[in-house]
């Protein structure tokens, strides 16, 4: 006869107080999982290389080692190290930043809110073996997008609408899910509908359904995308093209919560969360008379704007090189790196597609890549502009082609040590005296001792 525990999530829980840790193994019990509670870095070492895991909760100040350091041993070991979740006190919190940059797929800071802590944990323990990895979870490190991803459990328990705006491809989507995940949880509905890409035609039926006969061609009835967003998320995207007929039946649906099948008499009842995104001014609409006010004024009740992503370079950064991870794990024979004078190319450039540009560009790097280095020519050669482009190719000698990689090798081990100069220096196996002179001969600030 099987063990019931062998069909559950495995946890491992790092935390060495004895109080909080009675008290989350009690609650992820309650949650569904297996939880192993090890109360050093050195039993959580040995629990993780024995064990596969789901999801490890992680406190960073433990007795014996920091959390951080602890992670990035076990990630230099494995490859496949399951998502890693950090508890942290207000005052390390730029620690927690510099281990996201480094790997890490989230942190929460103490005092936390008990359920966006399982929230979070039981996303990442679901992401965990997918193609998609923890990492999609996280919006990204610019403290513009943390600011977003940490105010979204909170405007997720209080909002029945959201309006996100921000230009085409900076993931207002992704923003929607993860509020739709907060907000009713991942077994429920998220039906989202491109109001640009349904002719004015045919947008009412296919939003609130017809009946068998409404109209030529209605051979069956068919439920609309409201009706099946009941006790979901309907996410509305590119509100601003939806037409103003549609405009004002929307608004009575969502004062009253029903509406009618086109061919039938009978109302329907769908209670939903909505969330609207745009690229457009809607503002500037309702002056010029193309966007209602009273719609406006109720969908922009809460309102999120994420910036391009040539505004947040740090998270330019951070996707170039998930994205290589990405494909590094699904075609592990084929493994890529950057050359780290196309990684400031990459940051240089002003992406006008934003994420989803550079996804794609990175995706077509990787598969047109002759070797394992992605140099500037698999960028280059395709979407990019011929200027960069040209900046990229152009000859170096040697010396500045040394100077590039060391600088960026050194700026790395800093950041997977938290700015710490001895930790980093032990790690290079130099003293900390020819760290320091290396960083000042290269132009790197890094922190000083805590």
């Amino acid at each position: 006869m099987s063990n019931p525990s062998e069909n559950l999530p495995r946890l491992c829980l790092v935390e060495d107080d004895e109080i909080m840790g009675e008290s989350l193994v009690q609650l992820f019990r309650l949650e569904g999982f297996e939880v192993s509670w090890c109360r050093t870095a050195a039993e959580a070492m040995k629990a993780i290389e024995a064990r596969r895991f789901a999801v490890v909760v992680s406190d960073i100040r433990l007795p014996d080692r920091d959390g951080g350091e602890l992670f990035l041993e076990l990630k230099e070991r494995h490859p496949r190290l399951p998502p890693f979740l950090f508890m942290t006190a207000y005052g390390t919190i730029d620690r927690a930043v510099e281990l996201l940059k480094a790997g890490g797929a989230d942190y929460v800071t103490k005092p936390f809110d008990v359920d966006v802590l399982v929230q979070k944990v039981r996303g990442l323990a679901d992401g965990y073996g997918t193609l998609d990895g923890n990492a999609d979870d996280s919006l990204g490190i610019s403290s513009a997008m943390r600011r977003i991803a940490e105010s979204l459990p909170r405007l997720a328990r209080h909002a029945a609408a959201l309006l996100i705006t921000g230009e085409s491809g900076v993931g207002k989507e992704h923003v929607a899910q993860l509020f739709h995940r907060h907000a009713v949880g991942v077994d429920s509905k998220f039906i989202a509908v491109n109001c640009a890409s349904i002719p004015e035609s045919l947008m009412e039926a296919e939003l609130f359904g017809y009946e068998r006969g409404a109209f030529t061609g209605a051979v069956r009835s068919k439920r609309g995308y409201v009706e099946l967003a009941h006790e979901g998320t309907l996410f509305l995207d590119e509100i601003g093209d939806m037409p103003l007929s549609m405009q004002a039946k929307l608004l009575r649906i969502l004062q009253e919560r029903k509406f009618v099948r086109l061919g039938s008499e009978t109302p329907v009842t769908s209670d939903f969360r909505l969330v609207c995104a745009t690229h457009r001014d809607l503002k500037a609409m309702v002056e010029a008379g193309q966007f209602r006010e009273d719609l406006y004024y109720r969908i922009h009740v809460l309102h999120l704007y994420i910036p391009p992503l040539r505004e947040r370079l740090d998270d330019i950064r951070w996707f170039v090189r998930h994205f290589v991870e990405e494909f590094n794990r699904k075609h592990p024979e084929e493994a890529r790196r950057l050359d780290p004078r196309t990684e400031q190319a990459l940051m240089n450039y002003g992406w006008p597609g934003n994420v989803r540009e550079l996804q794609h560009a990175v995706e077509r790097a990787c598969i047109l890549s002759s070797g394992p280095l992605l140099g500037a020519e698999a960028f280059f050669g395709g979407s990019l502009d011929d200027e960069i482009a040209t900046q990229s190719l152009e000859s170096e000698s040697l010396t500045e082609y040394l100077m590039a990689c060391e600088r960026d090798y050194l700026s790395l081990i800093l950041e997977r040590h938290g700015g710490h100069m001895t930790r980093a220096a032990e790690a290079l196996g130099i003293t900390r005296k020819t760290l320091w002179e290396k960083l000042r001969r290269l132009g790197i600030k890094a922190k000083g001792e805590p």
